[in-house]
C-alpha cells in the first residue's frame, strides 16, 4: 500500500492511501487490472482431459451379456431335453461351434484389413485415382449380392470347405473399410498435406505421420463395421460346409427344436455385442489425442 504524503493532502479527491495498482492522473483514479495476475495465472493448474473410457463404457454392455448367457443357462438347465436336443448340444459341439465361429471372423477381418486399407491408400494416390470407381463398384457388387448367393456361387466354384466361407466372408465387408478408408483420407486438409511437404517430409512421412492418424477415426468406424458384419455373415458358413455358430442354427430349425435354436441364436447375438464393444473401445483408445473435441 502506498501512503499519502502531506503535500498531497490538499488535491480534491485524493485519500490517504490507495490500494496496490491504482494511481491518479489529473484527478482521476485508475487502476492496472493486470497487477498482481500473473503469479496467479501461473499457479493456475492445467485443464485435466476427460478420460476416453468411462467406467459406464466398460462395464454396462459386459454386465448385460453376461446377464443374458446365465438367464439363458438356467432356462436351458430346466428345460425338458429329448435325445435329439442332448446329442445336438454336447460332447463339446456348443463350444466347437463357437470356437468355429470367432476363428471365421478373426481370419476373416485380418484379411479385410491388409486388402481394404492398403488398396484404400492406393487408390487415394495421385497415379491410381483414375481406378477409384472401379475399384469401388467391385467393392460394391460383393455387399450387393445377397451373401447366402455369393456364398452358393463360391461352393460351385471351389467346392465345399472354410475356402468359400471366407472368400465369401471377405467380400461381403470390404466394402465399409475401403470407402472409409478413402473418405478418411480424403477429407484431410490439403494446407496441412502442403505445410507437412514444405518443412521438408518425405512423401511416405506425410502419409504416415499426418494422412494416416487424421484419417484413423474414419478407418476404425469401418472396420467396426465391417467384425460386425463378419459375425453376422460367418452363420451361413454352415451352407458351404464352414462351420460356426449357424449349425446350431440351422440344427434347431430343420429338428424343431427350439434349445438348440435358441443356445445358437443368442451366441451369436451375444458375440456380435462383445465384438462391437471391443471395437468401439478401439476406437476411443487409438483416436489421437489432438482430434479429441477441446484438446
Amino acid at each position: 500500500m502506498r501512503a499519502a504524503t502531506p503535500g498531497s493532502s490538499g488535491r480534491s479527491g485524493s485519500s490517504a492511501w490507495r490500494p496496490d495498482g491504482e494511481h491518479e492522473v489529473r484527478g482521476h483514479v485508475f487502476r492496472d487490472d493486470g497487477g498482481g495476475s500473473s503469479d496467479e495465472e501461473a499457479a493456475a493448474p492445467a485443464p485435466v482431459a476427460p478420460p476416453r473410457v468411462t467406467w459406464r463404457k466398460l462395464t454396462f454392455l459386459p454386465v448385460a451379456l453376461i446377464v443374458l448367457l446365465l438367464v439363458t443357462w438356467l432356462w436351458f438347465e430346466q428345460a425338458d431335453l429329448d435325445a435329439l436336443t442332448r446329442n445336438a448340444l454336447s460332447n463339446g459341439q456348443v463350444s466347437k461351434a463357437l470356437w468355429q465361429h470367432i476363428e471365421l471372423t478373426v481370419i476373416s477381418t485380418f484379411f479385410v484389413l491388409i486388402i481394404a486399407i492398403p488398396l484404400g491408400i492406393l487408390l487415394t494416390r495421385r497415379m491410381f485415382r483414375k481406378a477409384t470407381p472401379v475399384a469401388m463398384a467391385f467393392a460394391n457388387m460383393g455387399q450387393a449380392t445377397p451373401a447366402i448367393g455369393l456364398l452358393a456361387l463360391l461352393v460351385i466354384w471351389l467346392g465345399i470347405g472354410r475356402r468359400a466361407a471366407l472368400i465369401g466372408i471377405i467380400a461381403y465387408a470390404i466394402l465399409p473399410v475401403l470407402s472409409n478408408t478413402i473418405a478418411g483420407l480424403r477429407a484431410n486438409d490439403p494446407t496441412l498435406l502442403e505445410a507437412a511437404r514444405g518443412i521438408g517430409m518425405s512423401p511416405m512421412g506425410v502419409l504416415t505421420r499426418v494422412e494416416l492418424p487424421l484419417a484413423v477415426p474414419l478407418i476404425l468406424a469401418g472396420v467396426r463395421t465391417a467384425l460386425v458384419l463378419n459375425v453376422g455373415t460367418a452363420t451361413l458358413a454352415t451352407f458351404g460346409g464352414g462351420g460356426g455358430l449357424g449349425v446350431l442354427i440351422t440344427t434347431g430349425i430343420t429338428s424343431q427344436r427350439m434349445p438348440v435354436l435358441i443356445v445358437g441364436s443368442v451366441l451369436t447375438v451375444a458375440l456380435a455385442l462383445l465384438v462391437d464393444w471391443l471395437a468401439s473401445l478401439a476406437e476411443l483408445l487409438l483416436r489421437p489425442r489432438g482430434l479429441e473435441a477441446g484438446a
